[in-house]
C-alpha cells in the first residue's frame, strides 16, 4: 500500500481504507473480527472496507452478509490487495475474491518480508498444515502444505541483512514440514539445511524460530542445530496437553514421553535455553485426573513461559462434535492455575539473571528507558541517553520488574 502512494495512519483516524486483517484460530477471534469489522465503517461511511486473512478464507458466506465490508479477500488474493481495493473503488460494487486453497501446492512467493521492528525481520518460508489436529480449524483455512523456495528466502534475506536488521525469525504455520513436499531440484533439503544456510549470511546476528513442532526435536535434528553460532535458544514447542490421552484426542503425533525427550536433548545442547509452549485447557473430555497429569507435567517440564488458551469449539472440526464439553467455569478455573504457574516460572528464571552479564539487542525507547530482547528472549530494559537502538551491547542485570530484566 505504501509502495502504490497510500499513507498509512493510526487506526482510529478518519482513513479511505480500512483492513481489517482477520484470525479464525477460536471462536473469540471469529467474534472480535466481526465487532471490528462491524465498528470500522462508522469512522469513514464513505471509506473501502476490506476484510482479508483467515477468517475470511472459511467465512466469506458469513461475511458477504455485513453491508458495510466492501471487499472480502481469501489468503491468495490479499497479495495482490492493492488491485483489488481500486478496482472496488471503480466499480463501486461489493466484491469477494476468494479462490479454494484445498488444492494449491505451490507456495505464493512475492519476495517480499514482513517488518515487525526496525531491528527484526519474520521471513515466511512455508504455509499450509496437514495434520489435522481435532480442535483445528488452520487446515481448512491455509490448505496442505507448501514450502517456499529455498534460494527465494536466501535472496530475500540476504537483501534485508544489507539494510542492517540484525534479526530473523523463520516462520511459517508449520515450519517443522519445511521442505517435505520439495521435489526435483530441492528435494531432501529441510529445514534444518536452510538455517545452515541462513548462518552463511554475513550481517544476520541471530535467527530465531517460530513455532515448532515436537517430533522435529530428534537428536540429528539439535545436534545440527547446536552448532550454529546465531541460532536464538528459545523454542517455542507447542505442546497443547500433558495428558496422553487427551493428546491422543486432540489427534496430536506424539506422546509426552516423546516430548520429554526433545526437551532433554535441546536443555543438553542449549544450557541457556528458554523453552515456551501453548496449552489448551477445557478440551472435551478432559477429567480432572487429565488436567492434573498436564499440570504435574508442566510443572516437571518448567516451561519459561506458557500460553494458556481456553478451549473453544471451531465448527467443521472433529472436537467440536465430541461428548462431554467441558463447562466454562471449569475451563476458568483451570486456565487461571496454569497462568499462574507460568508468571511463577517466568519470575524464578528471571531472578537467576540478577548479577549475571547478558546481550541485548536493543530496539525501541520507551520513556527513559531503552528496550531490547536477549538471544532467549527476554525482555531487558536499560536507563541510558545512549542511541543504541539496532545495537547488540553486553549488559548487566541489577533486578527484576514486572516480568522484565532490568540492567546497567
Amino acid at each position: 500500500m505504501i509502495d502504490a502512494g497510500y499513507t498509512v495512519v493510526d487506526f482510529e483516524e478518519k482513513a479511505d481504507v480500512y483492513i481489517i486483517n482477520t484470525c479464525t484460530v477460536t471462536n473469540i477471534a471469529d467474534k472480535k473480527s466481526r465487532q471490528m469489522l462491524r465498528k470500522t465503517k462508522q469512522i469513514n461511511q464513505k471509506s473501502i472496507l476490506v476484510a482479508c486473512g483467515c477468517y475470511a478464507q472459511v467465512a466469506k458466506k458469513e461475511l458477504e452478509k455485513i453491508p458495510e465490508i466492501d471487499l472480502i479477500l481469501g489468503i491468495n488474493e490479499k497479495n495482490e490487495i492493492v488491485k483489488h481495493i481500486e478496482n472496488t473503488m471503480q466499480s463501486k460494487e461489493n466484491i469477494t475474491q476468494v479462490s479454494e486453497v484445498a488444492n494449491q501446492q505451490e507456495f505464493l512467493d512475492f519476495g517480499t518480508v514482513t517488518y515487525t521492528e526496525k531491528t527484526r525481520a519474520v521471513i515466511k518460508v512455508q504455509d499450509g498444515c496437514n495434520q489435522f489436529c481435532s480442535y483445528c480449524i488452520i487446515p481448512y483455512a491455509r490448505g496442505r502444505i507448501r514450502s517456499r523456495n529455498p534460494k527465494s528466502v536466501l535472496e530475500e534475506i540476504q537483501k534485508i541483512s544489507l539494510q542492517g536488521i540484525k534479526e530473523v525469525v523463520i516462520t511459517g504455520i508449520h515450519i517443522a514440514s519445511y521442505g517435505k513436499d520439495f521435489s526435483q531440484e530441492n528435494a531432501g533439503y529441510y529445514l534444518i539445511d536452510l538455517l545452515e544456510d541462513i548462518e552463511k549470511i554475513e550481517g544476520i546476528k541471530r535467527i530465531r524460530l517460530g513455532s515448532l513442532e515436537p517430533t522435529l526435536i530428534t537428536k540429528e535434528f539439535v545436534e545440527r542445530l547446536s552448532k550454529l553460532t546465531k541460532i536464538c535458544d528459545q523454542f517455542h514447542l507447542s505442546l497443547q496437553s500433558g495428558s496422553n490421552s487427551t493428546l491422543k484426542r486432540m489427534n496430536r503425533k506424539y506422546t509426552t514421553e516423546q516430548f520429554e525427550t526433545g526437551v532433554k536433548l535441546l536443555r543438553n545442547a542449549f544450557p541457556s535455553v528458554h523453552l515456551t509452549t501453548d496449552i489448551i485447557v477445557g478440551f472435551p473430555g478432559e477429567t480432572d485426573e487429565e488436567f492434573n497429569q498436564t499440570y504435574e507435567f508442566l510443572t516437571k517440564i518448567n516451561f519459561y513461559k506458557m500460553h494458556i488458551f481456553k478451549y473453544s469449539p471451531r465448527k467443521g472440526t472433529v472436537a467440536a462434535n465430541m461428548p462431554n464439553q467441558i463447562d466454562g467455569n471449569q475451563k476458568e478455573k483451570r486456565s487461571n492455575l496454569l497462568i499462574e504457574l507460568s508468571n511463577k516460572n517466568e519470575e524464578n528464571y528471571q531472578k537467576q539473571y540478577i548479577g549475571k552479564q547478558i546481550e541485548v539487542l536493543f530496539e525501541e525507547k520507551e520513556g527513559e528507558y531503552l528496550k531490547g530482547h536477549t538471544k532467549n528472549y527476554m525482555v531487558a530494559k536499560l536507563k541510558t541517553e545512549e542511541n543504541l537502538e539496532n545495537t547488540i551491547k553486553k549488559v548487566e542485570v541489577i533486578g527484576t520488574e514486572n516480568l522484565e530484566l532490568i540492567c546497567k
